[in-house]
């Protein structure tokens, strides 16, 4: 590969490139295939003045629906979310993932009734289904949701997935996509054990490669993408993962940069590995997240805080419906 080439250009023949954003301009300068939104995302985005029109055309859209209090706000938001969607797909020729409300996250139906009405709102805007995903967190509840709206042609993005656990269980039922967060698993080991790692043996990383192993061997058509970097070393040891979501700022620091990268995930590689096929019902689902510190932590962590700036956009909208 040409070292004239800068990183993100050779990582893009290797891997799926996603902006982890909400910002337009940003999709616009890297160009990336898909993109993808969370609550933080959407509410940085949301607070901007020069994506306000996103904000008052729901509402503006709305206006007429009926809908009072709780019910109303609920009803501006989640057109919120789409016409960011919409407008995100504007830009990129792929795909967008859009987020159900993580207080959900331990709520079966719910998840299924926001995720039909969030994709019910992208069809009457005449966008297909297989360029939209809802990102469900990654509980035993929300992979349930997930393997049902796959039946349903509704295509899922697990999140909030720290685990190997949560990394079987999704692909046994056979959702479309996972986002194992790396630098999460960076940020509790390194303040568990009070000691930095290298790329090659950031925790992170290891849990992706593993993940990746295991799919790839029994060939499970689950999409893996990396998310939630620290640094550029954490992408670049996961060249030839299926598809990877990276900050604006790391896209920057790949595209400045002309070093060499190598691939270090091979699917066919993988075929060769050393692991036994796993099944997990609930029980031993939930007995094998409760063994993993780590993973309990950083999965509730991740709802509270996402649950959170729900709250916050909420706020937000709902002094603008006035």
């Amino acid at each position: 590969m040409p070292e004239s080439l800068s990183q993100l250009e050779q990582l893009k023949k290797l891997t799926v490139v996603v902006a982890d954003t909400g910002d337009f301009e940003s999709m616009k300068q890297y160009q990336p295939r898909d993109a993808t939104t969370n609550p933080s995302l959407i509410l940085a985005a949301a607070s901007k003045p020069e994506y306000a029109y996103l904000v008052e055309k729901a509402i503006a859209d709305r206006a007429g629906s009926g809908l009072t209090g709780a019910r109303q706000l609920d009803d501006v938001i989640d057109n919120v979310l789409v016409n960011f969607g919409i407008e995100i797909l504007k830009i990129v020729p792929g795909r967008v993932s859009t987020e159900t409300d993580a207080r959900l996250s331990f709520d079966t139906f719910g998840t299924l009734a926001k995720a039909r009405q969030l994709i019910g709102l992208y069809e009457k805007q005449g966008l297909t289904r297989d360029r939209v995903q809802i990102k469900i967190a990654s509980t035993w509840e929300g992979i349930r949701a997930a393997e049902v709206l796959e039946r349903e042609g509704i295509h899922c993005n697990l999140t909030l997935l720290f685990s190997f656990a949560q990394a079987v269980a999704c692909a046994e039922a056979k959702v479309r996509l996972i986002s194992p967060f790396v630098g999460r698993i960076l940020d509790w080991y390194k303040a568990a054990l009070k000691r930095d790692y290298s790329a090659a043996e950031d925790p992170g990383v290891q849990s992706v490669t593993q993940i990746f192993e295991y799919y790839k061997k029994f060939d499970y058509q689950t999409e893996i993408m990396g998310a939630s970097f620290r640094n550029k070393g954490e992408i670049t040891e996961l060249s030839g993962c299926d598809l990877l979501t990276i900050s604006p700022g790391l896209l920057g620091e790949l595209a400045s940069s002309t070093e060499l990268l190598p691939r270090k995930l091979d699917a066919t590689a993988a075929k060769s590995t050393n692991w036994d096929r796993i099944t997990l019902d609930e029980k031993s689902f939930r007995f094998r997240l409760n063994e993993d510190a780590m993973a309990t932590e950083k999965t509730a962590e991740g709802i509270r805080k996402f649950s959170a700036d729900i709250v916050k956009l909420e706020q937000l909208i709902s002094a603008k419906i006035g």
